[in-house]
């Protein structure tokens, strides 16, 4: 036992002491179920008043006429242009500019790629709203990175910048975006600029962020070259240390183009209309198969949106012919037929960079020599452009809808007369009897513990034990400081009900993940098999998982927790996998040189190595869980996230904000424990 533990143990087998003086007196002399409620700092009360203040002062007080109004506008102007133009725009000019785009900063495949995830949008009939969620989007993740890209700079060249931002930009990516929602709503309305407002709040933090860590690793030598040249603190930003961090700054931009991507359904609360309306209109009507389309749409959008972005900051920026990429993988090269198309695609890219070259000598301009691409590209653009609006493309062809939502709704029909109750043998199975055995042996098993066995001094103190004993006093006091937090806030009661499913939604998150991320790291195959299932968990709207599991199980806790087992297996599977195929391989083979069976290397060799990857896993499983709380309390899951959904859908300010922070605190004492544990674990490996 090394020194540290055992400097430990007296406190620790103090404060277990005082853990069982606590429970005696809770269940013998006092109880103390209950949270004092005259501790209740009642929050919700002051917030209330602001917003009736708020309401009574919009048209009058010159915050509002000043800077809200202002604001407001001018987001709805540059909202109303950009889906304007997009509406407006042919779908083959869109088209064919994503194409060049893409084939220009990846190859042939990137290009076809997102070719086809944005005529995926038209296929299932939804090119408007995917336009309005484009609109959305570019507008929203625009001014985020003219707001936190300086932003970044401005904490990269100032540390007392860095740490005053620090505490907000944590809580903008804690907080449930759905308490966003509520004084946005408060400040600039419903419709399109409240989305777009809470859209760039919720993606504001990666930009900020990763543009100051890109700036902060520029090599100090090149900074320090650039100085003793005489370059002032403008020259080295503008011409040494931007373009050496531009390849972080361009992740941040990736960044917040998904972050920004995972709120537009939760925007449509507020009346964002695009694909985000349509996943919330199917869900209160229970339309699966509209609910699947849309979230492809979102999936599709994102996965373009990603890899576009991807390649531009990784693009090769000499030369101004189009080299072309290999279409197809190099294990097919061998086929006959894939090597003529190959040669095809090179005969039609010589050919291209050939008309490119006589462009560019035509022009006898050294600007349009070293820009013919940009230049024959906008010369192809405007001749779709001028075919388009005289042969009126603006819509896309009916002919061509793909329809999804009927075998998608049959499916489901037959899954939920089928699968809701059926009998095999002696056994009652189907998910009606599952959702019964979820609640009786294992939710309200958790609830009783938590609510009724464990006083609220004893959580707390347990949560200070473990806190210790993973980290030290910091993490102890600091952790049950906050968790007083909740007490303090009057939302004791539902964080207990929460933390009672998260741990239900982790158990079973764990125990597919878990094997499934063995048997992918044992396996090739299998991982090549659910590498594009983990894809489209990861990049589906959380909100299309409810659909179904409603169906299935109809509305209260247990759908709740099913759409989040969906949500959070991804990390868990991929981390395991990871860690598997990452043990040393020192290790590995010297277990096998001494004669170890499978099972023995994966038990005492593989797994104990691979343990810091699996607890980081375990870690981002249970805050997936904590981000679906929300989600979840729309489709009547108790706790926290219905307090929430309740207070958006009251309008009640004080409520949602409360129960919000609630959500947050517990997410921060769980994550630091997590993160911990996992830190610990990886010192013992290593030992």
């Amino acid at each position: 036992m090394s020194r540290t533990v055992k400097n430990k143990r007296p406190y620790l087998l103090l404060g277990l002491g005082l853990l069982v003086v606590l429970l005696l007196v809770h269940h013998f002399v006092l109880d103390l179920n209950l949270f004092p409620e005259a501790w209740d700092i009642h929050l919700r009360e002051p917030l209330d008043i602001f917003k009736q203040w708020s309401i009574r002062n919009q048209t009058t007080h010159p915050v509002f006429l000043y800077f809200f109004e202002p604001i407001s506008d001018a987001i709805d102007i540059a909202l109303r242009r950009a889906e304007t133009f997009l509406l407006w725009l042919p779908w083959p000019v869109l088209l064919a500019a994503v194409f060049l785009t893409a084939q220009k900063a990846g190859n042939l495949r990137l290009g076809l790629l997102t070719s086809f995830c944005l005529l995926f949008m038209g296929l299932v009939g939804l090119w408007p709203e995917s336009m309005q969620t484009l609109a959305l989007m570019a507008v929203s993740v625009l001014i985020s990175l003219i707001v936190g890209i300086p932003l970044g700079i401005w904490a990269a060249r100032n540390k007392k910048v860095e740490r005053g931002l620090r505490p907000f930009l944590d809580a903008m990516q804690t907080m449930p975006a759905f308490v966003y929602l509520l004084p946005v709503v408060l400040f600039f309305g419903i419709a399109r600029v409240p989305s777009a407002v809470a859209t760039i709040i919720y993606a504001l933090p990666p930009a900020i962020r990763l543009t100051t860590l890109g700036i902060r690793e520029v090599d100090r030598e090149a900074v320090e070259a650039a100085r003793s040249f005489g370059a002032t603190p403008r020259q080295v930003l503008l011409k040494v240390q931007l373009p050496l961090a531009l390849p972080t700054i361009m992740a941040g931009v990736n960044q917040t183009i998904m972050m920004a991507l995972g709120i537009v359904v939760i925007a449509a609360m507020i009346g964002a209309a695009g694909l985000g309306g349509v996943v919330l209109d199917s869900l209160r009507s229970l339309r699966v198969g509209l609910a699947l389309e849309a979230g492809l749409a979102i999936m599709f959008l994102a996965v373009l949106l990603d890899r576009l972005s991807e390649a531009i900051a990784m693009r090769n920026r000499t030369g101004v012919v189009v080299k072309n990429g290999r279409l197809f993988p190099r294990s097919w090269q061998t086929n006959q037929l894939i090597i003529r198309l190959e040669a095809g695609l090179d005969w039609l890219y010589r050919a291209c960079g050939k008309g490119l070259a006589r462009l560019a000598q035509l022009s006898r301009s050294d600007f349009v020599v070293q820009y013919a691409y940009l230049f024959a590209s906008l010369l192809l653009l405007a001749a779709l452009l001028w075919l388009g609006r005289a042969l009126d493309w603006t819509s896309f062809p009916e002919a061509w809808r793909f329809n999804l939502q009927e075998p998608t709704d049959t499916a489901v029909r037959w899954m939920r007369d089928n699968l809701f109750e059926f009998e095999l043998g002696p056994f009652l199975l189907g998910t009606r009897p599952f959702s019964n055995f979820v609640i009786v042996q294992l939710l309200d098993p958790l609830d009783t513990f938590f609510q009724e066995f464990l006083s609220w001094p004893a959580l707390i103190l347990l949560v200070a034990l473990l806190g210790y004993w993973v980290s030290g006093w910091r993490l102890a006091l600091g952790g049950a400081v906050v968790l007083l937090g909740i007490g303090l806030l009057g939302m004791w009661e539902l964080a207990l009900v929460t933390l009672s499913q998260v741990i239900v939604a982790v158990f079973f998150s764990l125990i597919i993940a878990l094997p499934l991320g063995i048997w992918a790291a044992k396996s090739n195959t299998v991982a090549a098999v659910l590498r594009p299932i983990l894809d489209f968990l990861q990049t589906i709207p959380a909100f299309v998982y409810l659909v179904p599991v409603i169906m299935l199980f109809n509305v209260g806790r247990v759908p709740g927790i099913m759409a989040s087992v969906l949500y959070a297996l991804p990390p868990a599977i991929r981390l395991t996998n990871l860690g598997i195929r990452q043990a040393s391989p020192e290790a590995v083979e010297a277990a096998q040189a001494f004669g170890s069976t499978s099972r023995q290397l994966l038990l005492k060799v593989q797994l104990p190595l691979a343990l810091p990857s699996i607890m980081t896993g375990i870690n981002q499983t249970v805050m997936m869980v904590l981000a679906m709380v929300v989600v979840a309390g729309m489709v009547g899951g108790a706790g926290l996230g219905l307090e929430a959904v309740n207070g958006l859908a009251r309008n009640q300010l004080g409520q949602g904000i409360e129960a919000g922070l609630a959500i947050v605190i517990l997410a921060v004492v769980i994550d630091r424990l997590l993160l911990a544990g996992a830190t610990r674990t990886s010192v013992i490996s290593e030992k």
